[in-house]
């Protein structure tokens, strides 16, 4: 589970508010859709959940814990996987991904097992003696989605997960999210890919200057707007 309890951060010595009095509860079993328009507040309220970032006010809670008093107990309870994938590129992909194993205490027996499991489920098996600095962006973007899948905590955060991906790749990486809430745990996700998240997701929260708009099922978002998809709610309430 993620908590969030009226959560809010400024930059720019507290002239700008990136986030402001957010609150929000992503419940265990649900694949939960965040949404906004570029610079609404998504990455930096991702960021406050992940630890990278301290809220000026407010809490955030992750797995039960809190993010500032308790920070190693609540990274034990999510994977994240940033928009942007960022890696030790003078590596080869098996070196780092055993080094993140070994950060994690993940068993060799079980560490070689989802390697083998997501490497093939992604197509990077073949370059995995290859160094990192030889990749292309998508490449790497499965590497960090695998280091990050690998550890099976009971909380995903990922902030534009698909972005980079081929159609395959991107495909699996659905079909392991929808796994990932059968099991009862929590997913949360950014994504500019409307349909995705309207196809994915049980419930959206969609964001804009800091604030959130909307937040529900679709039908319940459907309620009092004269769209029918995602996309056109979407519209209609950003451009309000």
């Amino acid at each position: 589970m993620i908590e969030l309890l009226n959560v809010s951060k400024s930059y720019s010595g507290g002239t700008k508010k990136a986030v402001d009095n957010l609150s929000l509860t992503i419940r265990p079993g649900e694949v939960f859709g965040f949404l906004g328009p570029n610079g609404a507040g998504k990455t930096t309220t991702i960021k406050m959940i992940v630890g990278l970032l301290r809220p000026d006010s407010g809490t955030v809670r992750v797995g039960g814990y809190d993010v500032v008093r308790q920070p190693l107990e609540a990274k034990r309870q999510l994977a994240y996987v940033p928009d942007t994938p960022e890696v030790y590129d003078k590596l080869t992909g098996l070196e780092y991904l055993n080094f993140i194993a070994d950060v994690y205490g993940i068993s060799p027996r079980e560490r070689q097992e989802r390697i083998a499991q997501f490497a093939d489920a992604f197509d990077l098996t073949h370059a995995l003696l290859d160094r990192v600095d030889s990749y292309s962006h998508g490449m790497q973007q499965k590497l960090v989605l695998i280091s990050a899948l690998m550890r099976d905590p009971p909380v995903w955060v990922l902030d534009e997960p698909m972005v980079g991906l081929d159609p395959r790749s991107s495909y699996q990486l659905k079909e392991l999210m929808a796994e990932h809430a059968r099991r009862n745990r929590t997913l949360f996700f950014s994504t500019h890919v409307l349909e995705v998240a309207e196809r994915l997701c049980d419930r959206v929260a969609i964001i804009n200057k800091g604030r959130i708009i909307a937040c529900g099922t679709l039908d319940e978002l459907r309620s009092g707007q004269t769209g029918e998809t995602l996309e056109s709610i979407f519209l209609e309430l950003t451009e309000k």
